[in-house]
């Protein structure tokens, strides 16, 4: 007999950022008004889904997107550093399409490939893919949440999907409180899956990739 477990990666809810720097794992940075608003429609989302296990990034952004899960299902929140925004030396920074001339930003452009400005993509899905393996343990036959952000979700469904690694930030298909569902048939991942529970909120206005 085979079992049926789902591990779905939820981004946070917008972040409140009037100054647009590229906020990372910096602390103090929580969700705007409407990024609650967010967090509360991704909750509405799951209604009636068989969540076991919620986990989330130690960040503010993501423990308060989780809040409303864990209201609506009664459920503890399991903090995992694994989960965690990718490391970035841009972090502080306010960048612009001038920024590629700013000698600080230009001197961490040499391999895009690695990044060579942050965290490498590889050590990404290695963390990323240990959490999953715990959390899928977890919620055995049933299903489980992991509140994250966008580049360590965009980089392991990446992998699940045996694409390569590399990519264009600005082409990335991890929207604010979005859903990627990974279903795994026993240890075999069977199917990835996309939804944007907040699709209704979301502006015109341009966003952060990796934010």
């Amino acid at each position: 007999m085979t079992t049926t477990t789902v591990v779905h990666l939820l981004r946070h809810g917008e972040v409140y950022n009037p100054e647009r720097v590229l906020y990372g794992r910096l602390p103090g940075y929580h969700l705007s008004d409407r990024g609650q608003q967010m967090a509360e429609m991704a909750a509405d989302w799951f209604e009636g889904h068989d969540i076991a296990a919620l986990f989330s990034s130690p960040l503010d952004r993501t423990q308060e997107t989780a809040v409303p899960l864990q209201k609506a299902f009664d459920l503890p929140v399991t903090l995992d550093d694994r989960l965690i925004e990718s490391d970035n030396k841009f972090e502080g920074m306010a960048l612009s399409a001038r920024s590629a001339r700013d000698p600080r930003v230009l001197r961490r452009l040499y391999n895009p490939f690695k990044p060579s400005w942050g965290e490498p993509y590889q050590e990404i899905v290695s963390r990323m893919v240990e959490v999953i393996k715990a959390v899928r343990r977890a919620a055995w036959g049933r299903e489980a949440v992991c509140v994250s952000h966008q580049l360590p979700i965009w980089t392991a469904r990446r992998a699940a999907e045996s694409k390569r690694l590399w990519h264009r930030p600005d082409q990335r298909e991890c929207n604010l409180a979005s859903v990627t569902s990974l279903t795994f048939t026993d240890q075999k991942l069977v199917s990835v899956s996309y939804a944007e529970p907040a699709a209704a909120l979301y502006g015109d206005g341009p966003s952060l990739p990796g934010a």
